[in-house]
């Protein structure tokens, strides 16, 4: 049995890189953080800094370069065994993508237990139909026949077919309509309740990660640039990055939103295949110094149990 206070995951100085021609593209670079058992991470960032080909390489999706990856104390960077794939699953971004059009949803869902030859496979199915709010007719129905929201209740399905503990939620709501996505984050949260489960959530919509993370992990091109208690980090964000990205969130009060003056943000981002030197947040950080530009600050823990990398924090904070 797990023990709640070691970590059930556990990502060590972990990178991945793409070679295109000539050039290589760093999509991670020495990510490390640790999720403990029934805790979600909520994993935020601007699009194409490589929040879920982080998420596919914990998975074995897509292998890493470097680093260590542990799950349940065990090392699982290398690991092929197909049991694996019964601990760790994944909810994918496009519901629609996501599903065979050729199959029916009874099929979909029970593939997995195919694979795996579990016992009583169509009991199973019906079983997790109604889990995720669907009704048992759904099985001789295709994914065409459903609506987006019905459609990512079917990709949370087949998910959990097999019980695993982990699961990585790329994105999984951000095809959604508004009206849609506060049921699936709350179906996320009944289900992680019930089946004490523990979750890495991406996301675009912060507002959405606080409401449904434990800690929240801030990423920048490649690189973590903050991690902690998502509370602490919303109060108080530490890293310039961080504070940019919380500014960007509306105010509920009509009032205060007019009067409130986001942070300005100067230049664009920066090439992955030609990242600046020094800290990668340097070209468009409003307190970069000389030292920013040239030496690469690392993640170092501070107060709150926090972990930030940026030398203006270090020498200021």
């Amino acid at each position: 049995m797990t023990n709640p206070n070691h970590p059930l995951l556990e990502v060590k100085d972990l990178s991945v890189t793409y070679r295109l021609g000539l050039h290589k593209l760093k999509a991670v670079q020495s990510v490390s953080f640790a999720i403990r058992p029934g805790e979600t991470l909520g994993l935020v960032g601007e699009s194409g800094c490589g929040k879920s080909t982080l998420g596919k390489a914990i998975l074995r999706l897509v292998q890493p370069t470097s680093g260590h990856i542990y799950f349940d104390g065990r090392e699982i960077t290398h690991c092929k065994e197909k049991k694996l794939r019964r601990e760790m699953q994944i909810i994918f971004q496009d519901p629609l993508a996501s599903l065979n059009p050729r199959m029916s949803i009874g099929e979909i869902i029970k593939e997995p237990l195919q694979v795996h030859k579990m016992p009583q496979q169509m009991e199973t199915v019906y079983q997790l139909l109604d889990l995720v709010g669907l009704p048992k007719l759904s099985v001789s129905r295709y994914p065409h026949e459903f609506s987006g929201g019905q459609r990512q209740r079917i990709g949370i399905a087949r998910a959990l077919a097999l019980k695993p503990r982990f699961l990585v939620c790329d994105e999984p709501i951000s095809a959604l309509d508004i009206s849609i996505q506060a049921q699936i984050i709350n179906l996320l949260q009944d289900l992680q309740k019930e089946l004490h489960l523990t979750y890495l959530f991406i996301a675009h919509d912060l507002s959405m990660v606080r409401y449904l993370s434990t800690h929240v992990a801030v990423m920048y091109l490649g690189e973590l640039v903050e991690i902690g208690p998502a509370e602490e980090v919303y109060k108080n964000p530490f890293h310039p990055y961080t504070q940019l990205l919380l500014s960007s969130i509306p105010l509920l009060d009509p009032i205060q939103e007019r009067k409130r003056i986001p942070i300005a943000l100067s230049g664009e981002i920066p090439s992955p295949l030609h990242p600046p030197s020094g800290c990668v947040f340097s070209t468009r950080c409003p307190m970069a110094t000389e030292l920013c530009k040239k030496q690469k600050p690392t993640l170092q823990k501070n107060i709150d149990n926090r972990q930030t990398a940026c030398h203006y924090f270090k020498k200021n904070g």
